[in-house]
């Protein structure tokens, strides 16, 4: 195993450590991240290397690779370098299936797809299936998973914790197809640019099925109002922009040029009310990644063990992953123009979530081995 990412990232952690928690702490950190920098070994849950997040704001661009996202010659120069230079980048982070539609129900649930899920639903089809396989995976087909299957915000509510998903261009809360019919917004049209794939929330009966669906799964327009105090601001906020600022689209059907170009002009409006928010300021984390990397057919590389699935032998098609995208993770605990090279993908994101609210981890992100965010991302110094 190379030592060269331990050595930048020892480098640029140790005096705030040394600072915070003393020299000898800051050896056993080191250790820790040497054990997982290759994903070969598990990290142990161990709960102090948490900072107390209290507010997590999650955003998804669409179909961007690392190098296109994050690279010199970015269309989004206000994510690749302003922002960036504010947090951690996480260089080897990647997706974990291809199309679009897995990536993001394997961050709220650590399901992984089948091949339905491959195609995008295009059909809202009532998943069928009886049995589970190790770990925590339904065995089946189709897309709308039964109620028997967790996912994170049921685990939030039922620590008595909030979330609330921001879909722009949903006008109408909890918005989905009806069960079993064609879904009518696999594209966009002038006016609604909204895409029920993008929306993880609508996959899992629990939630659709819900009273609290239509307060909990709204329209981005509310998102301001929320961020108002932080009392009223979820503890997770899950944020999906429309077909053409999330980048899916080039060029847009209204117009606008779509790509990182609108996603850059999108971050410029949206970022900045998060940043400023009382809920940020206080005790919040932001994460900014992409679903999956430009394309099927040339990058479906993966990480961190992912390998065959109960409902598909090939999780990205070709391959065995949705390719590197790269994340960005922002926080008072994440030291600005930082780099993590630790392997990470949607499950570890998922995990590291249920870390910060204490929660078991869902289907996936139980793999062992799988990393999961640590003082590499932490890196700023913090007292718990």
């Amino acid at each position: 195993m190379s030592t060269t990412p331990i050595r930048r990232s020892a480098s640029r952690r140790r005096t705030g450590f040394a600072a915070l928690l003393g020299l000898t702490l800051v050896a056993a950190v080191v250790l820790v991240i040497a054990r997982g920098a290759d994903g070969a070994t598990a990290t142990a849950p161990v709960s102090g290397y948490v900072p107390p997040v209290k507010h997590v704001f999650v955003i998804n661009i669409e179909n961007k690779g690392y190098d296109s996202t994050w690279g010199p010659s970015s269309a989004a120069p206000y994510l690749a370098k302003t922002l960036r230079s504010k947090g951690v980048l996480l260089d080897t982070y990647y997706g974990t299936a291809h199309n679009s539609q897995p990536n993001y129900v394997a961050q709220l649930s650590g399901q992984g797809p089948n091949p339905q899920m491959q195609g995008d639903c295009q059909v809202y089809s009532t998943f069928v299936g009886a049995t589970t396989a190790a770990p925590g995976q339904a065995v089946g087909s189709g897309c709308v998973f039964p109620a028997s299957v967790g996912s994170l915000p049921t685990q939030l509510q039922a620590k008595g914790l909030s979330w609330k998903g921001y879909m722009e261009d949903m006008g109408t809360p909890c918005r989905h197809p009806a069960v079993d019919a064609v879904d009518p917004t696999q594209k966009a049209k002038v006016g609604d640019q909204y895409a029920t794939r993008h929306n993880p929330f609508m996959y899992f009966s629990a939630i659709t099925h819900s009273a609290d669906c239509a307060r909990r799964n709204v329209d981005l327009s509310q998102l301001p109002k929320d961020l108002a105090s932080a009392s009223t601001t979820p503890n997770l906020s899950y944020i999906t922009p429309n077909l053409c600022d999330d980048g899916h689209d080039s060029p847009c059907v209204d117009g606008r040029p779509g790509g990182l170009a609108s996603v850059n002009a999108w971050l410029q409006v949206w970022v900045p009310k998060i940043l400023n928010s009382p809920a940020y300021k206080s005790d919040g984390e932001l994460v900014i990644t992409a679903d999956e990397a430009d394309s099927p057919q040339s990058d479906s590389t993966a990480c961190c063990g992912e390998g065959p699935a109960p409902n598909s032998s090939l999780p990205g098609i070709t391959g065995s992953g949705g390719g590197r995208i790269g994340a960005l993770v922002l926080s008072r605990w994440t030291a600005p123009n930082s780099w993590s090279t630790t392997p990470y993908n949607h499950y570890s994101l998922l995990a590291s979530l249920e870390d910060i609210f204490r929660l078991p981890y869902l289907g996936y992100a139980q793999t062992i081995g799988l990393n999961r965010f640590g003082l590499d991302v932490y890196n700023n110094g913090w007292n718990s």
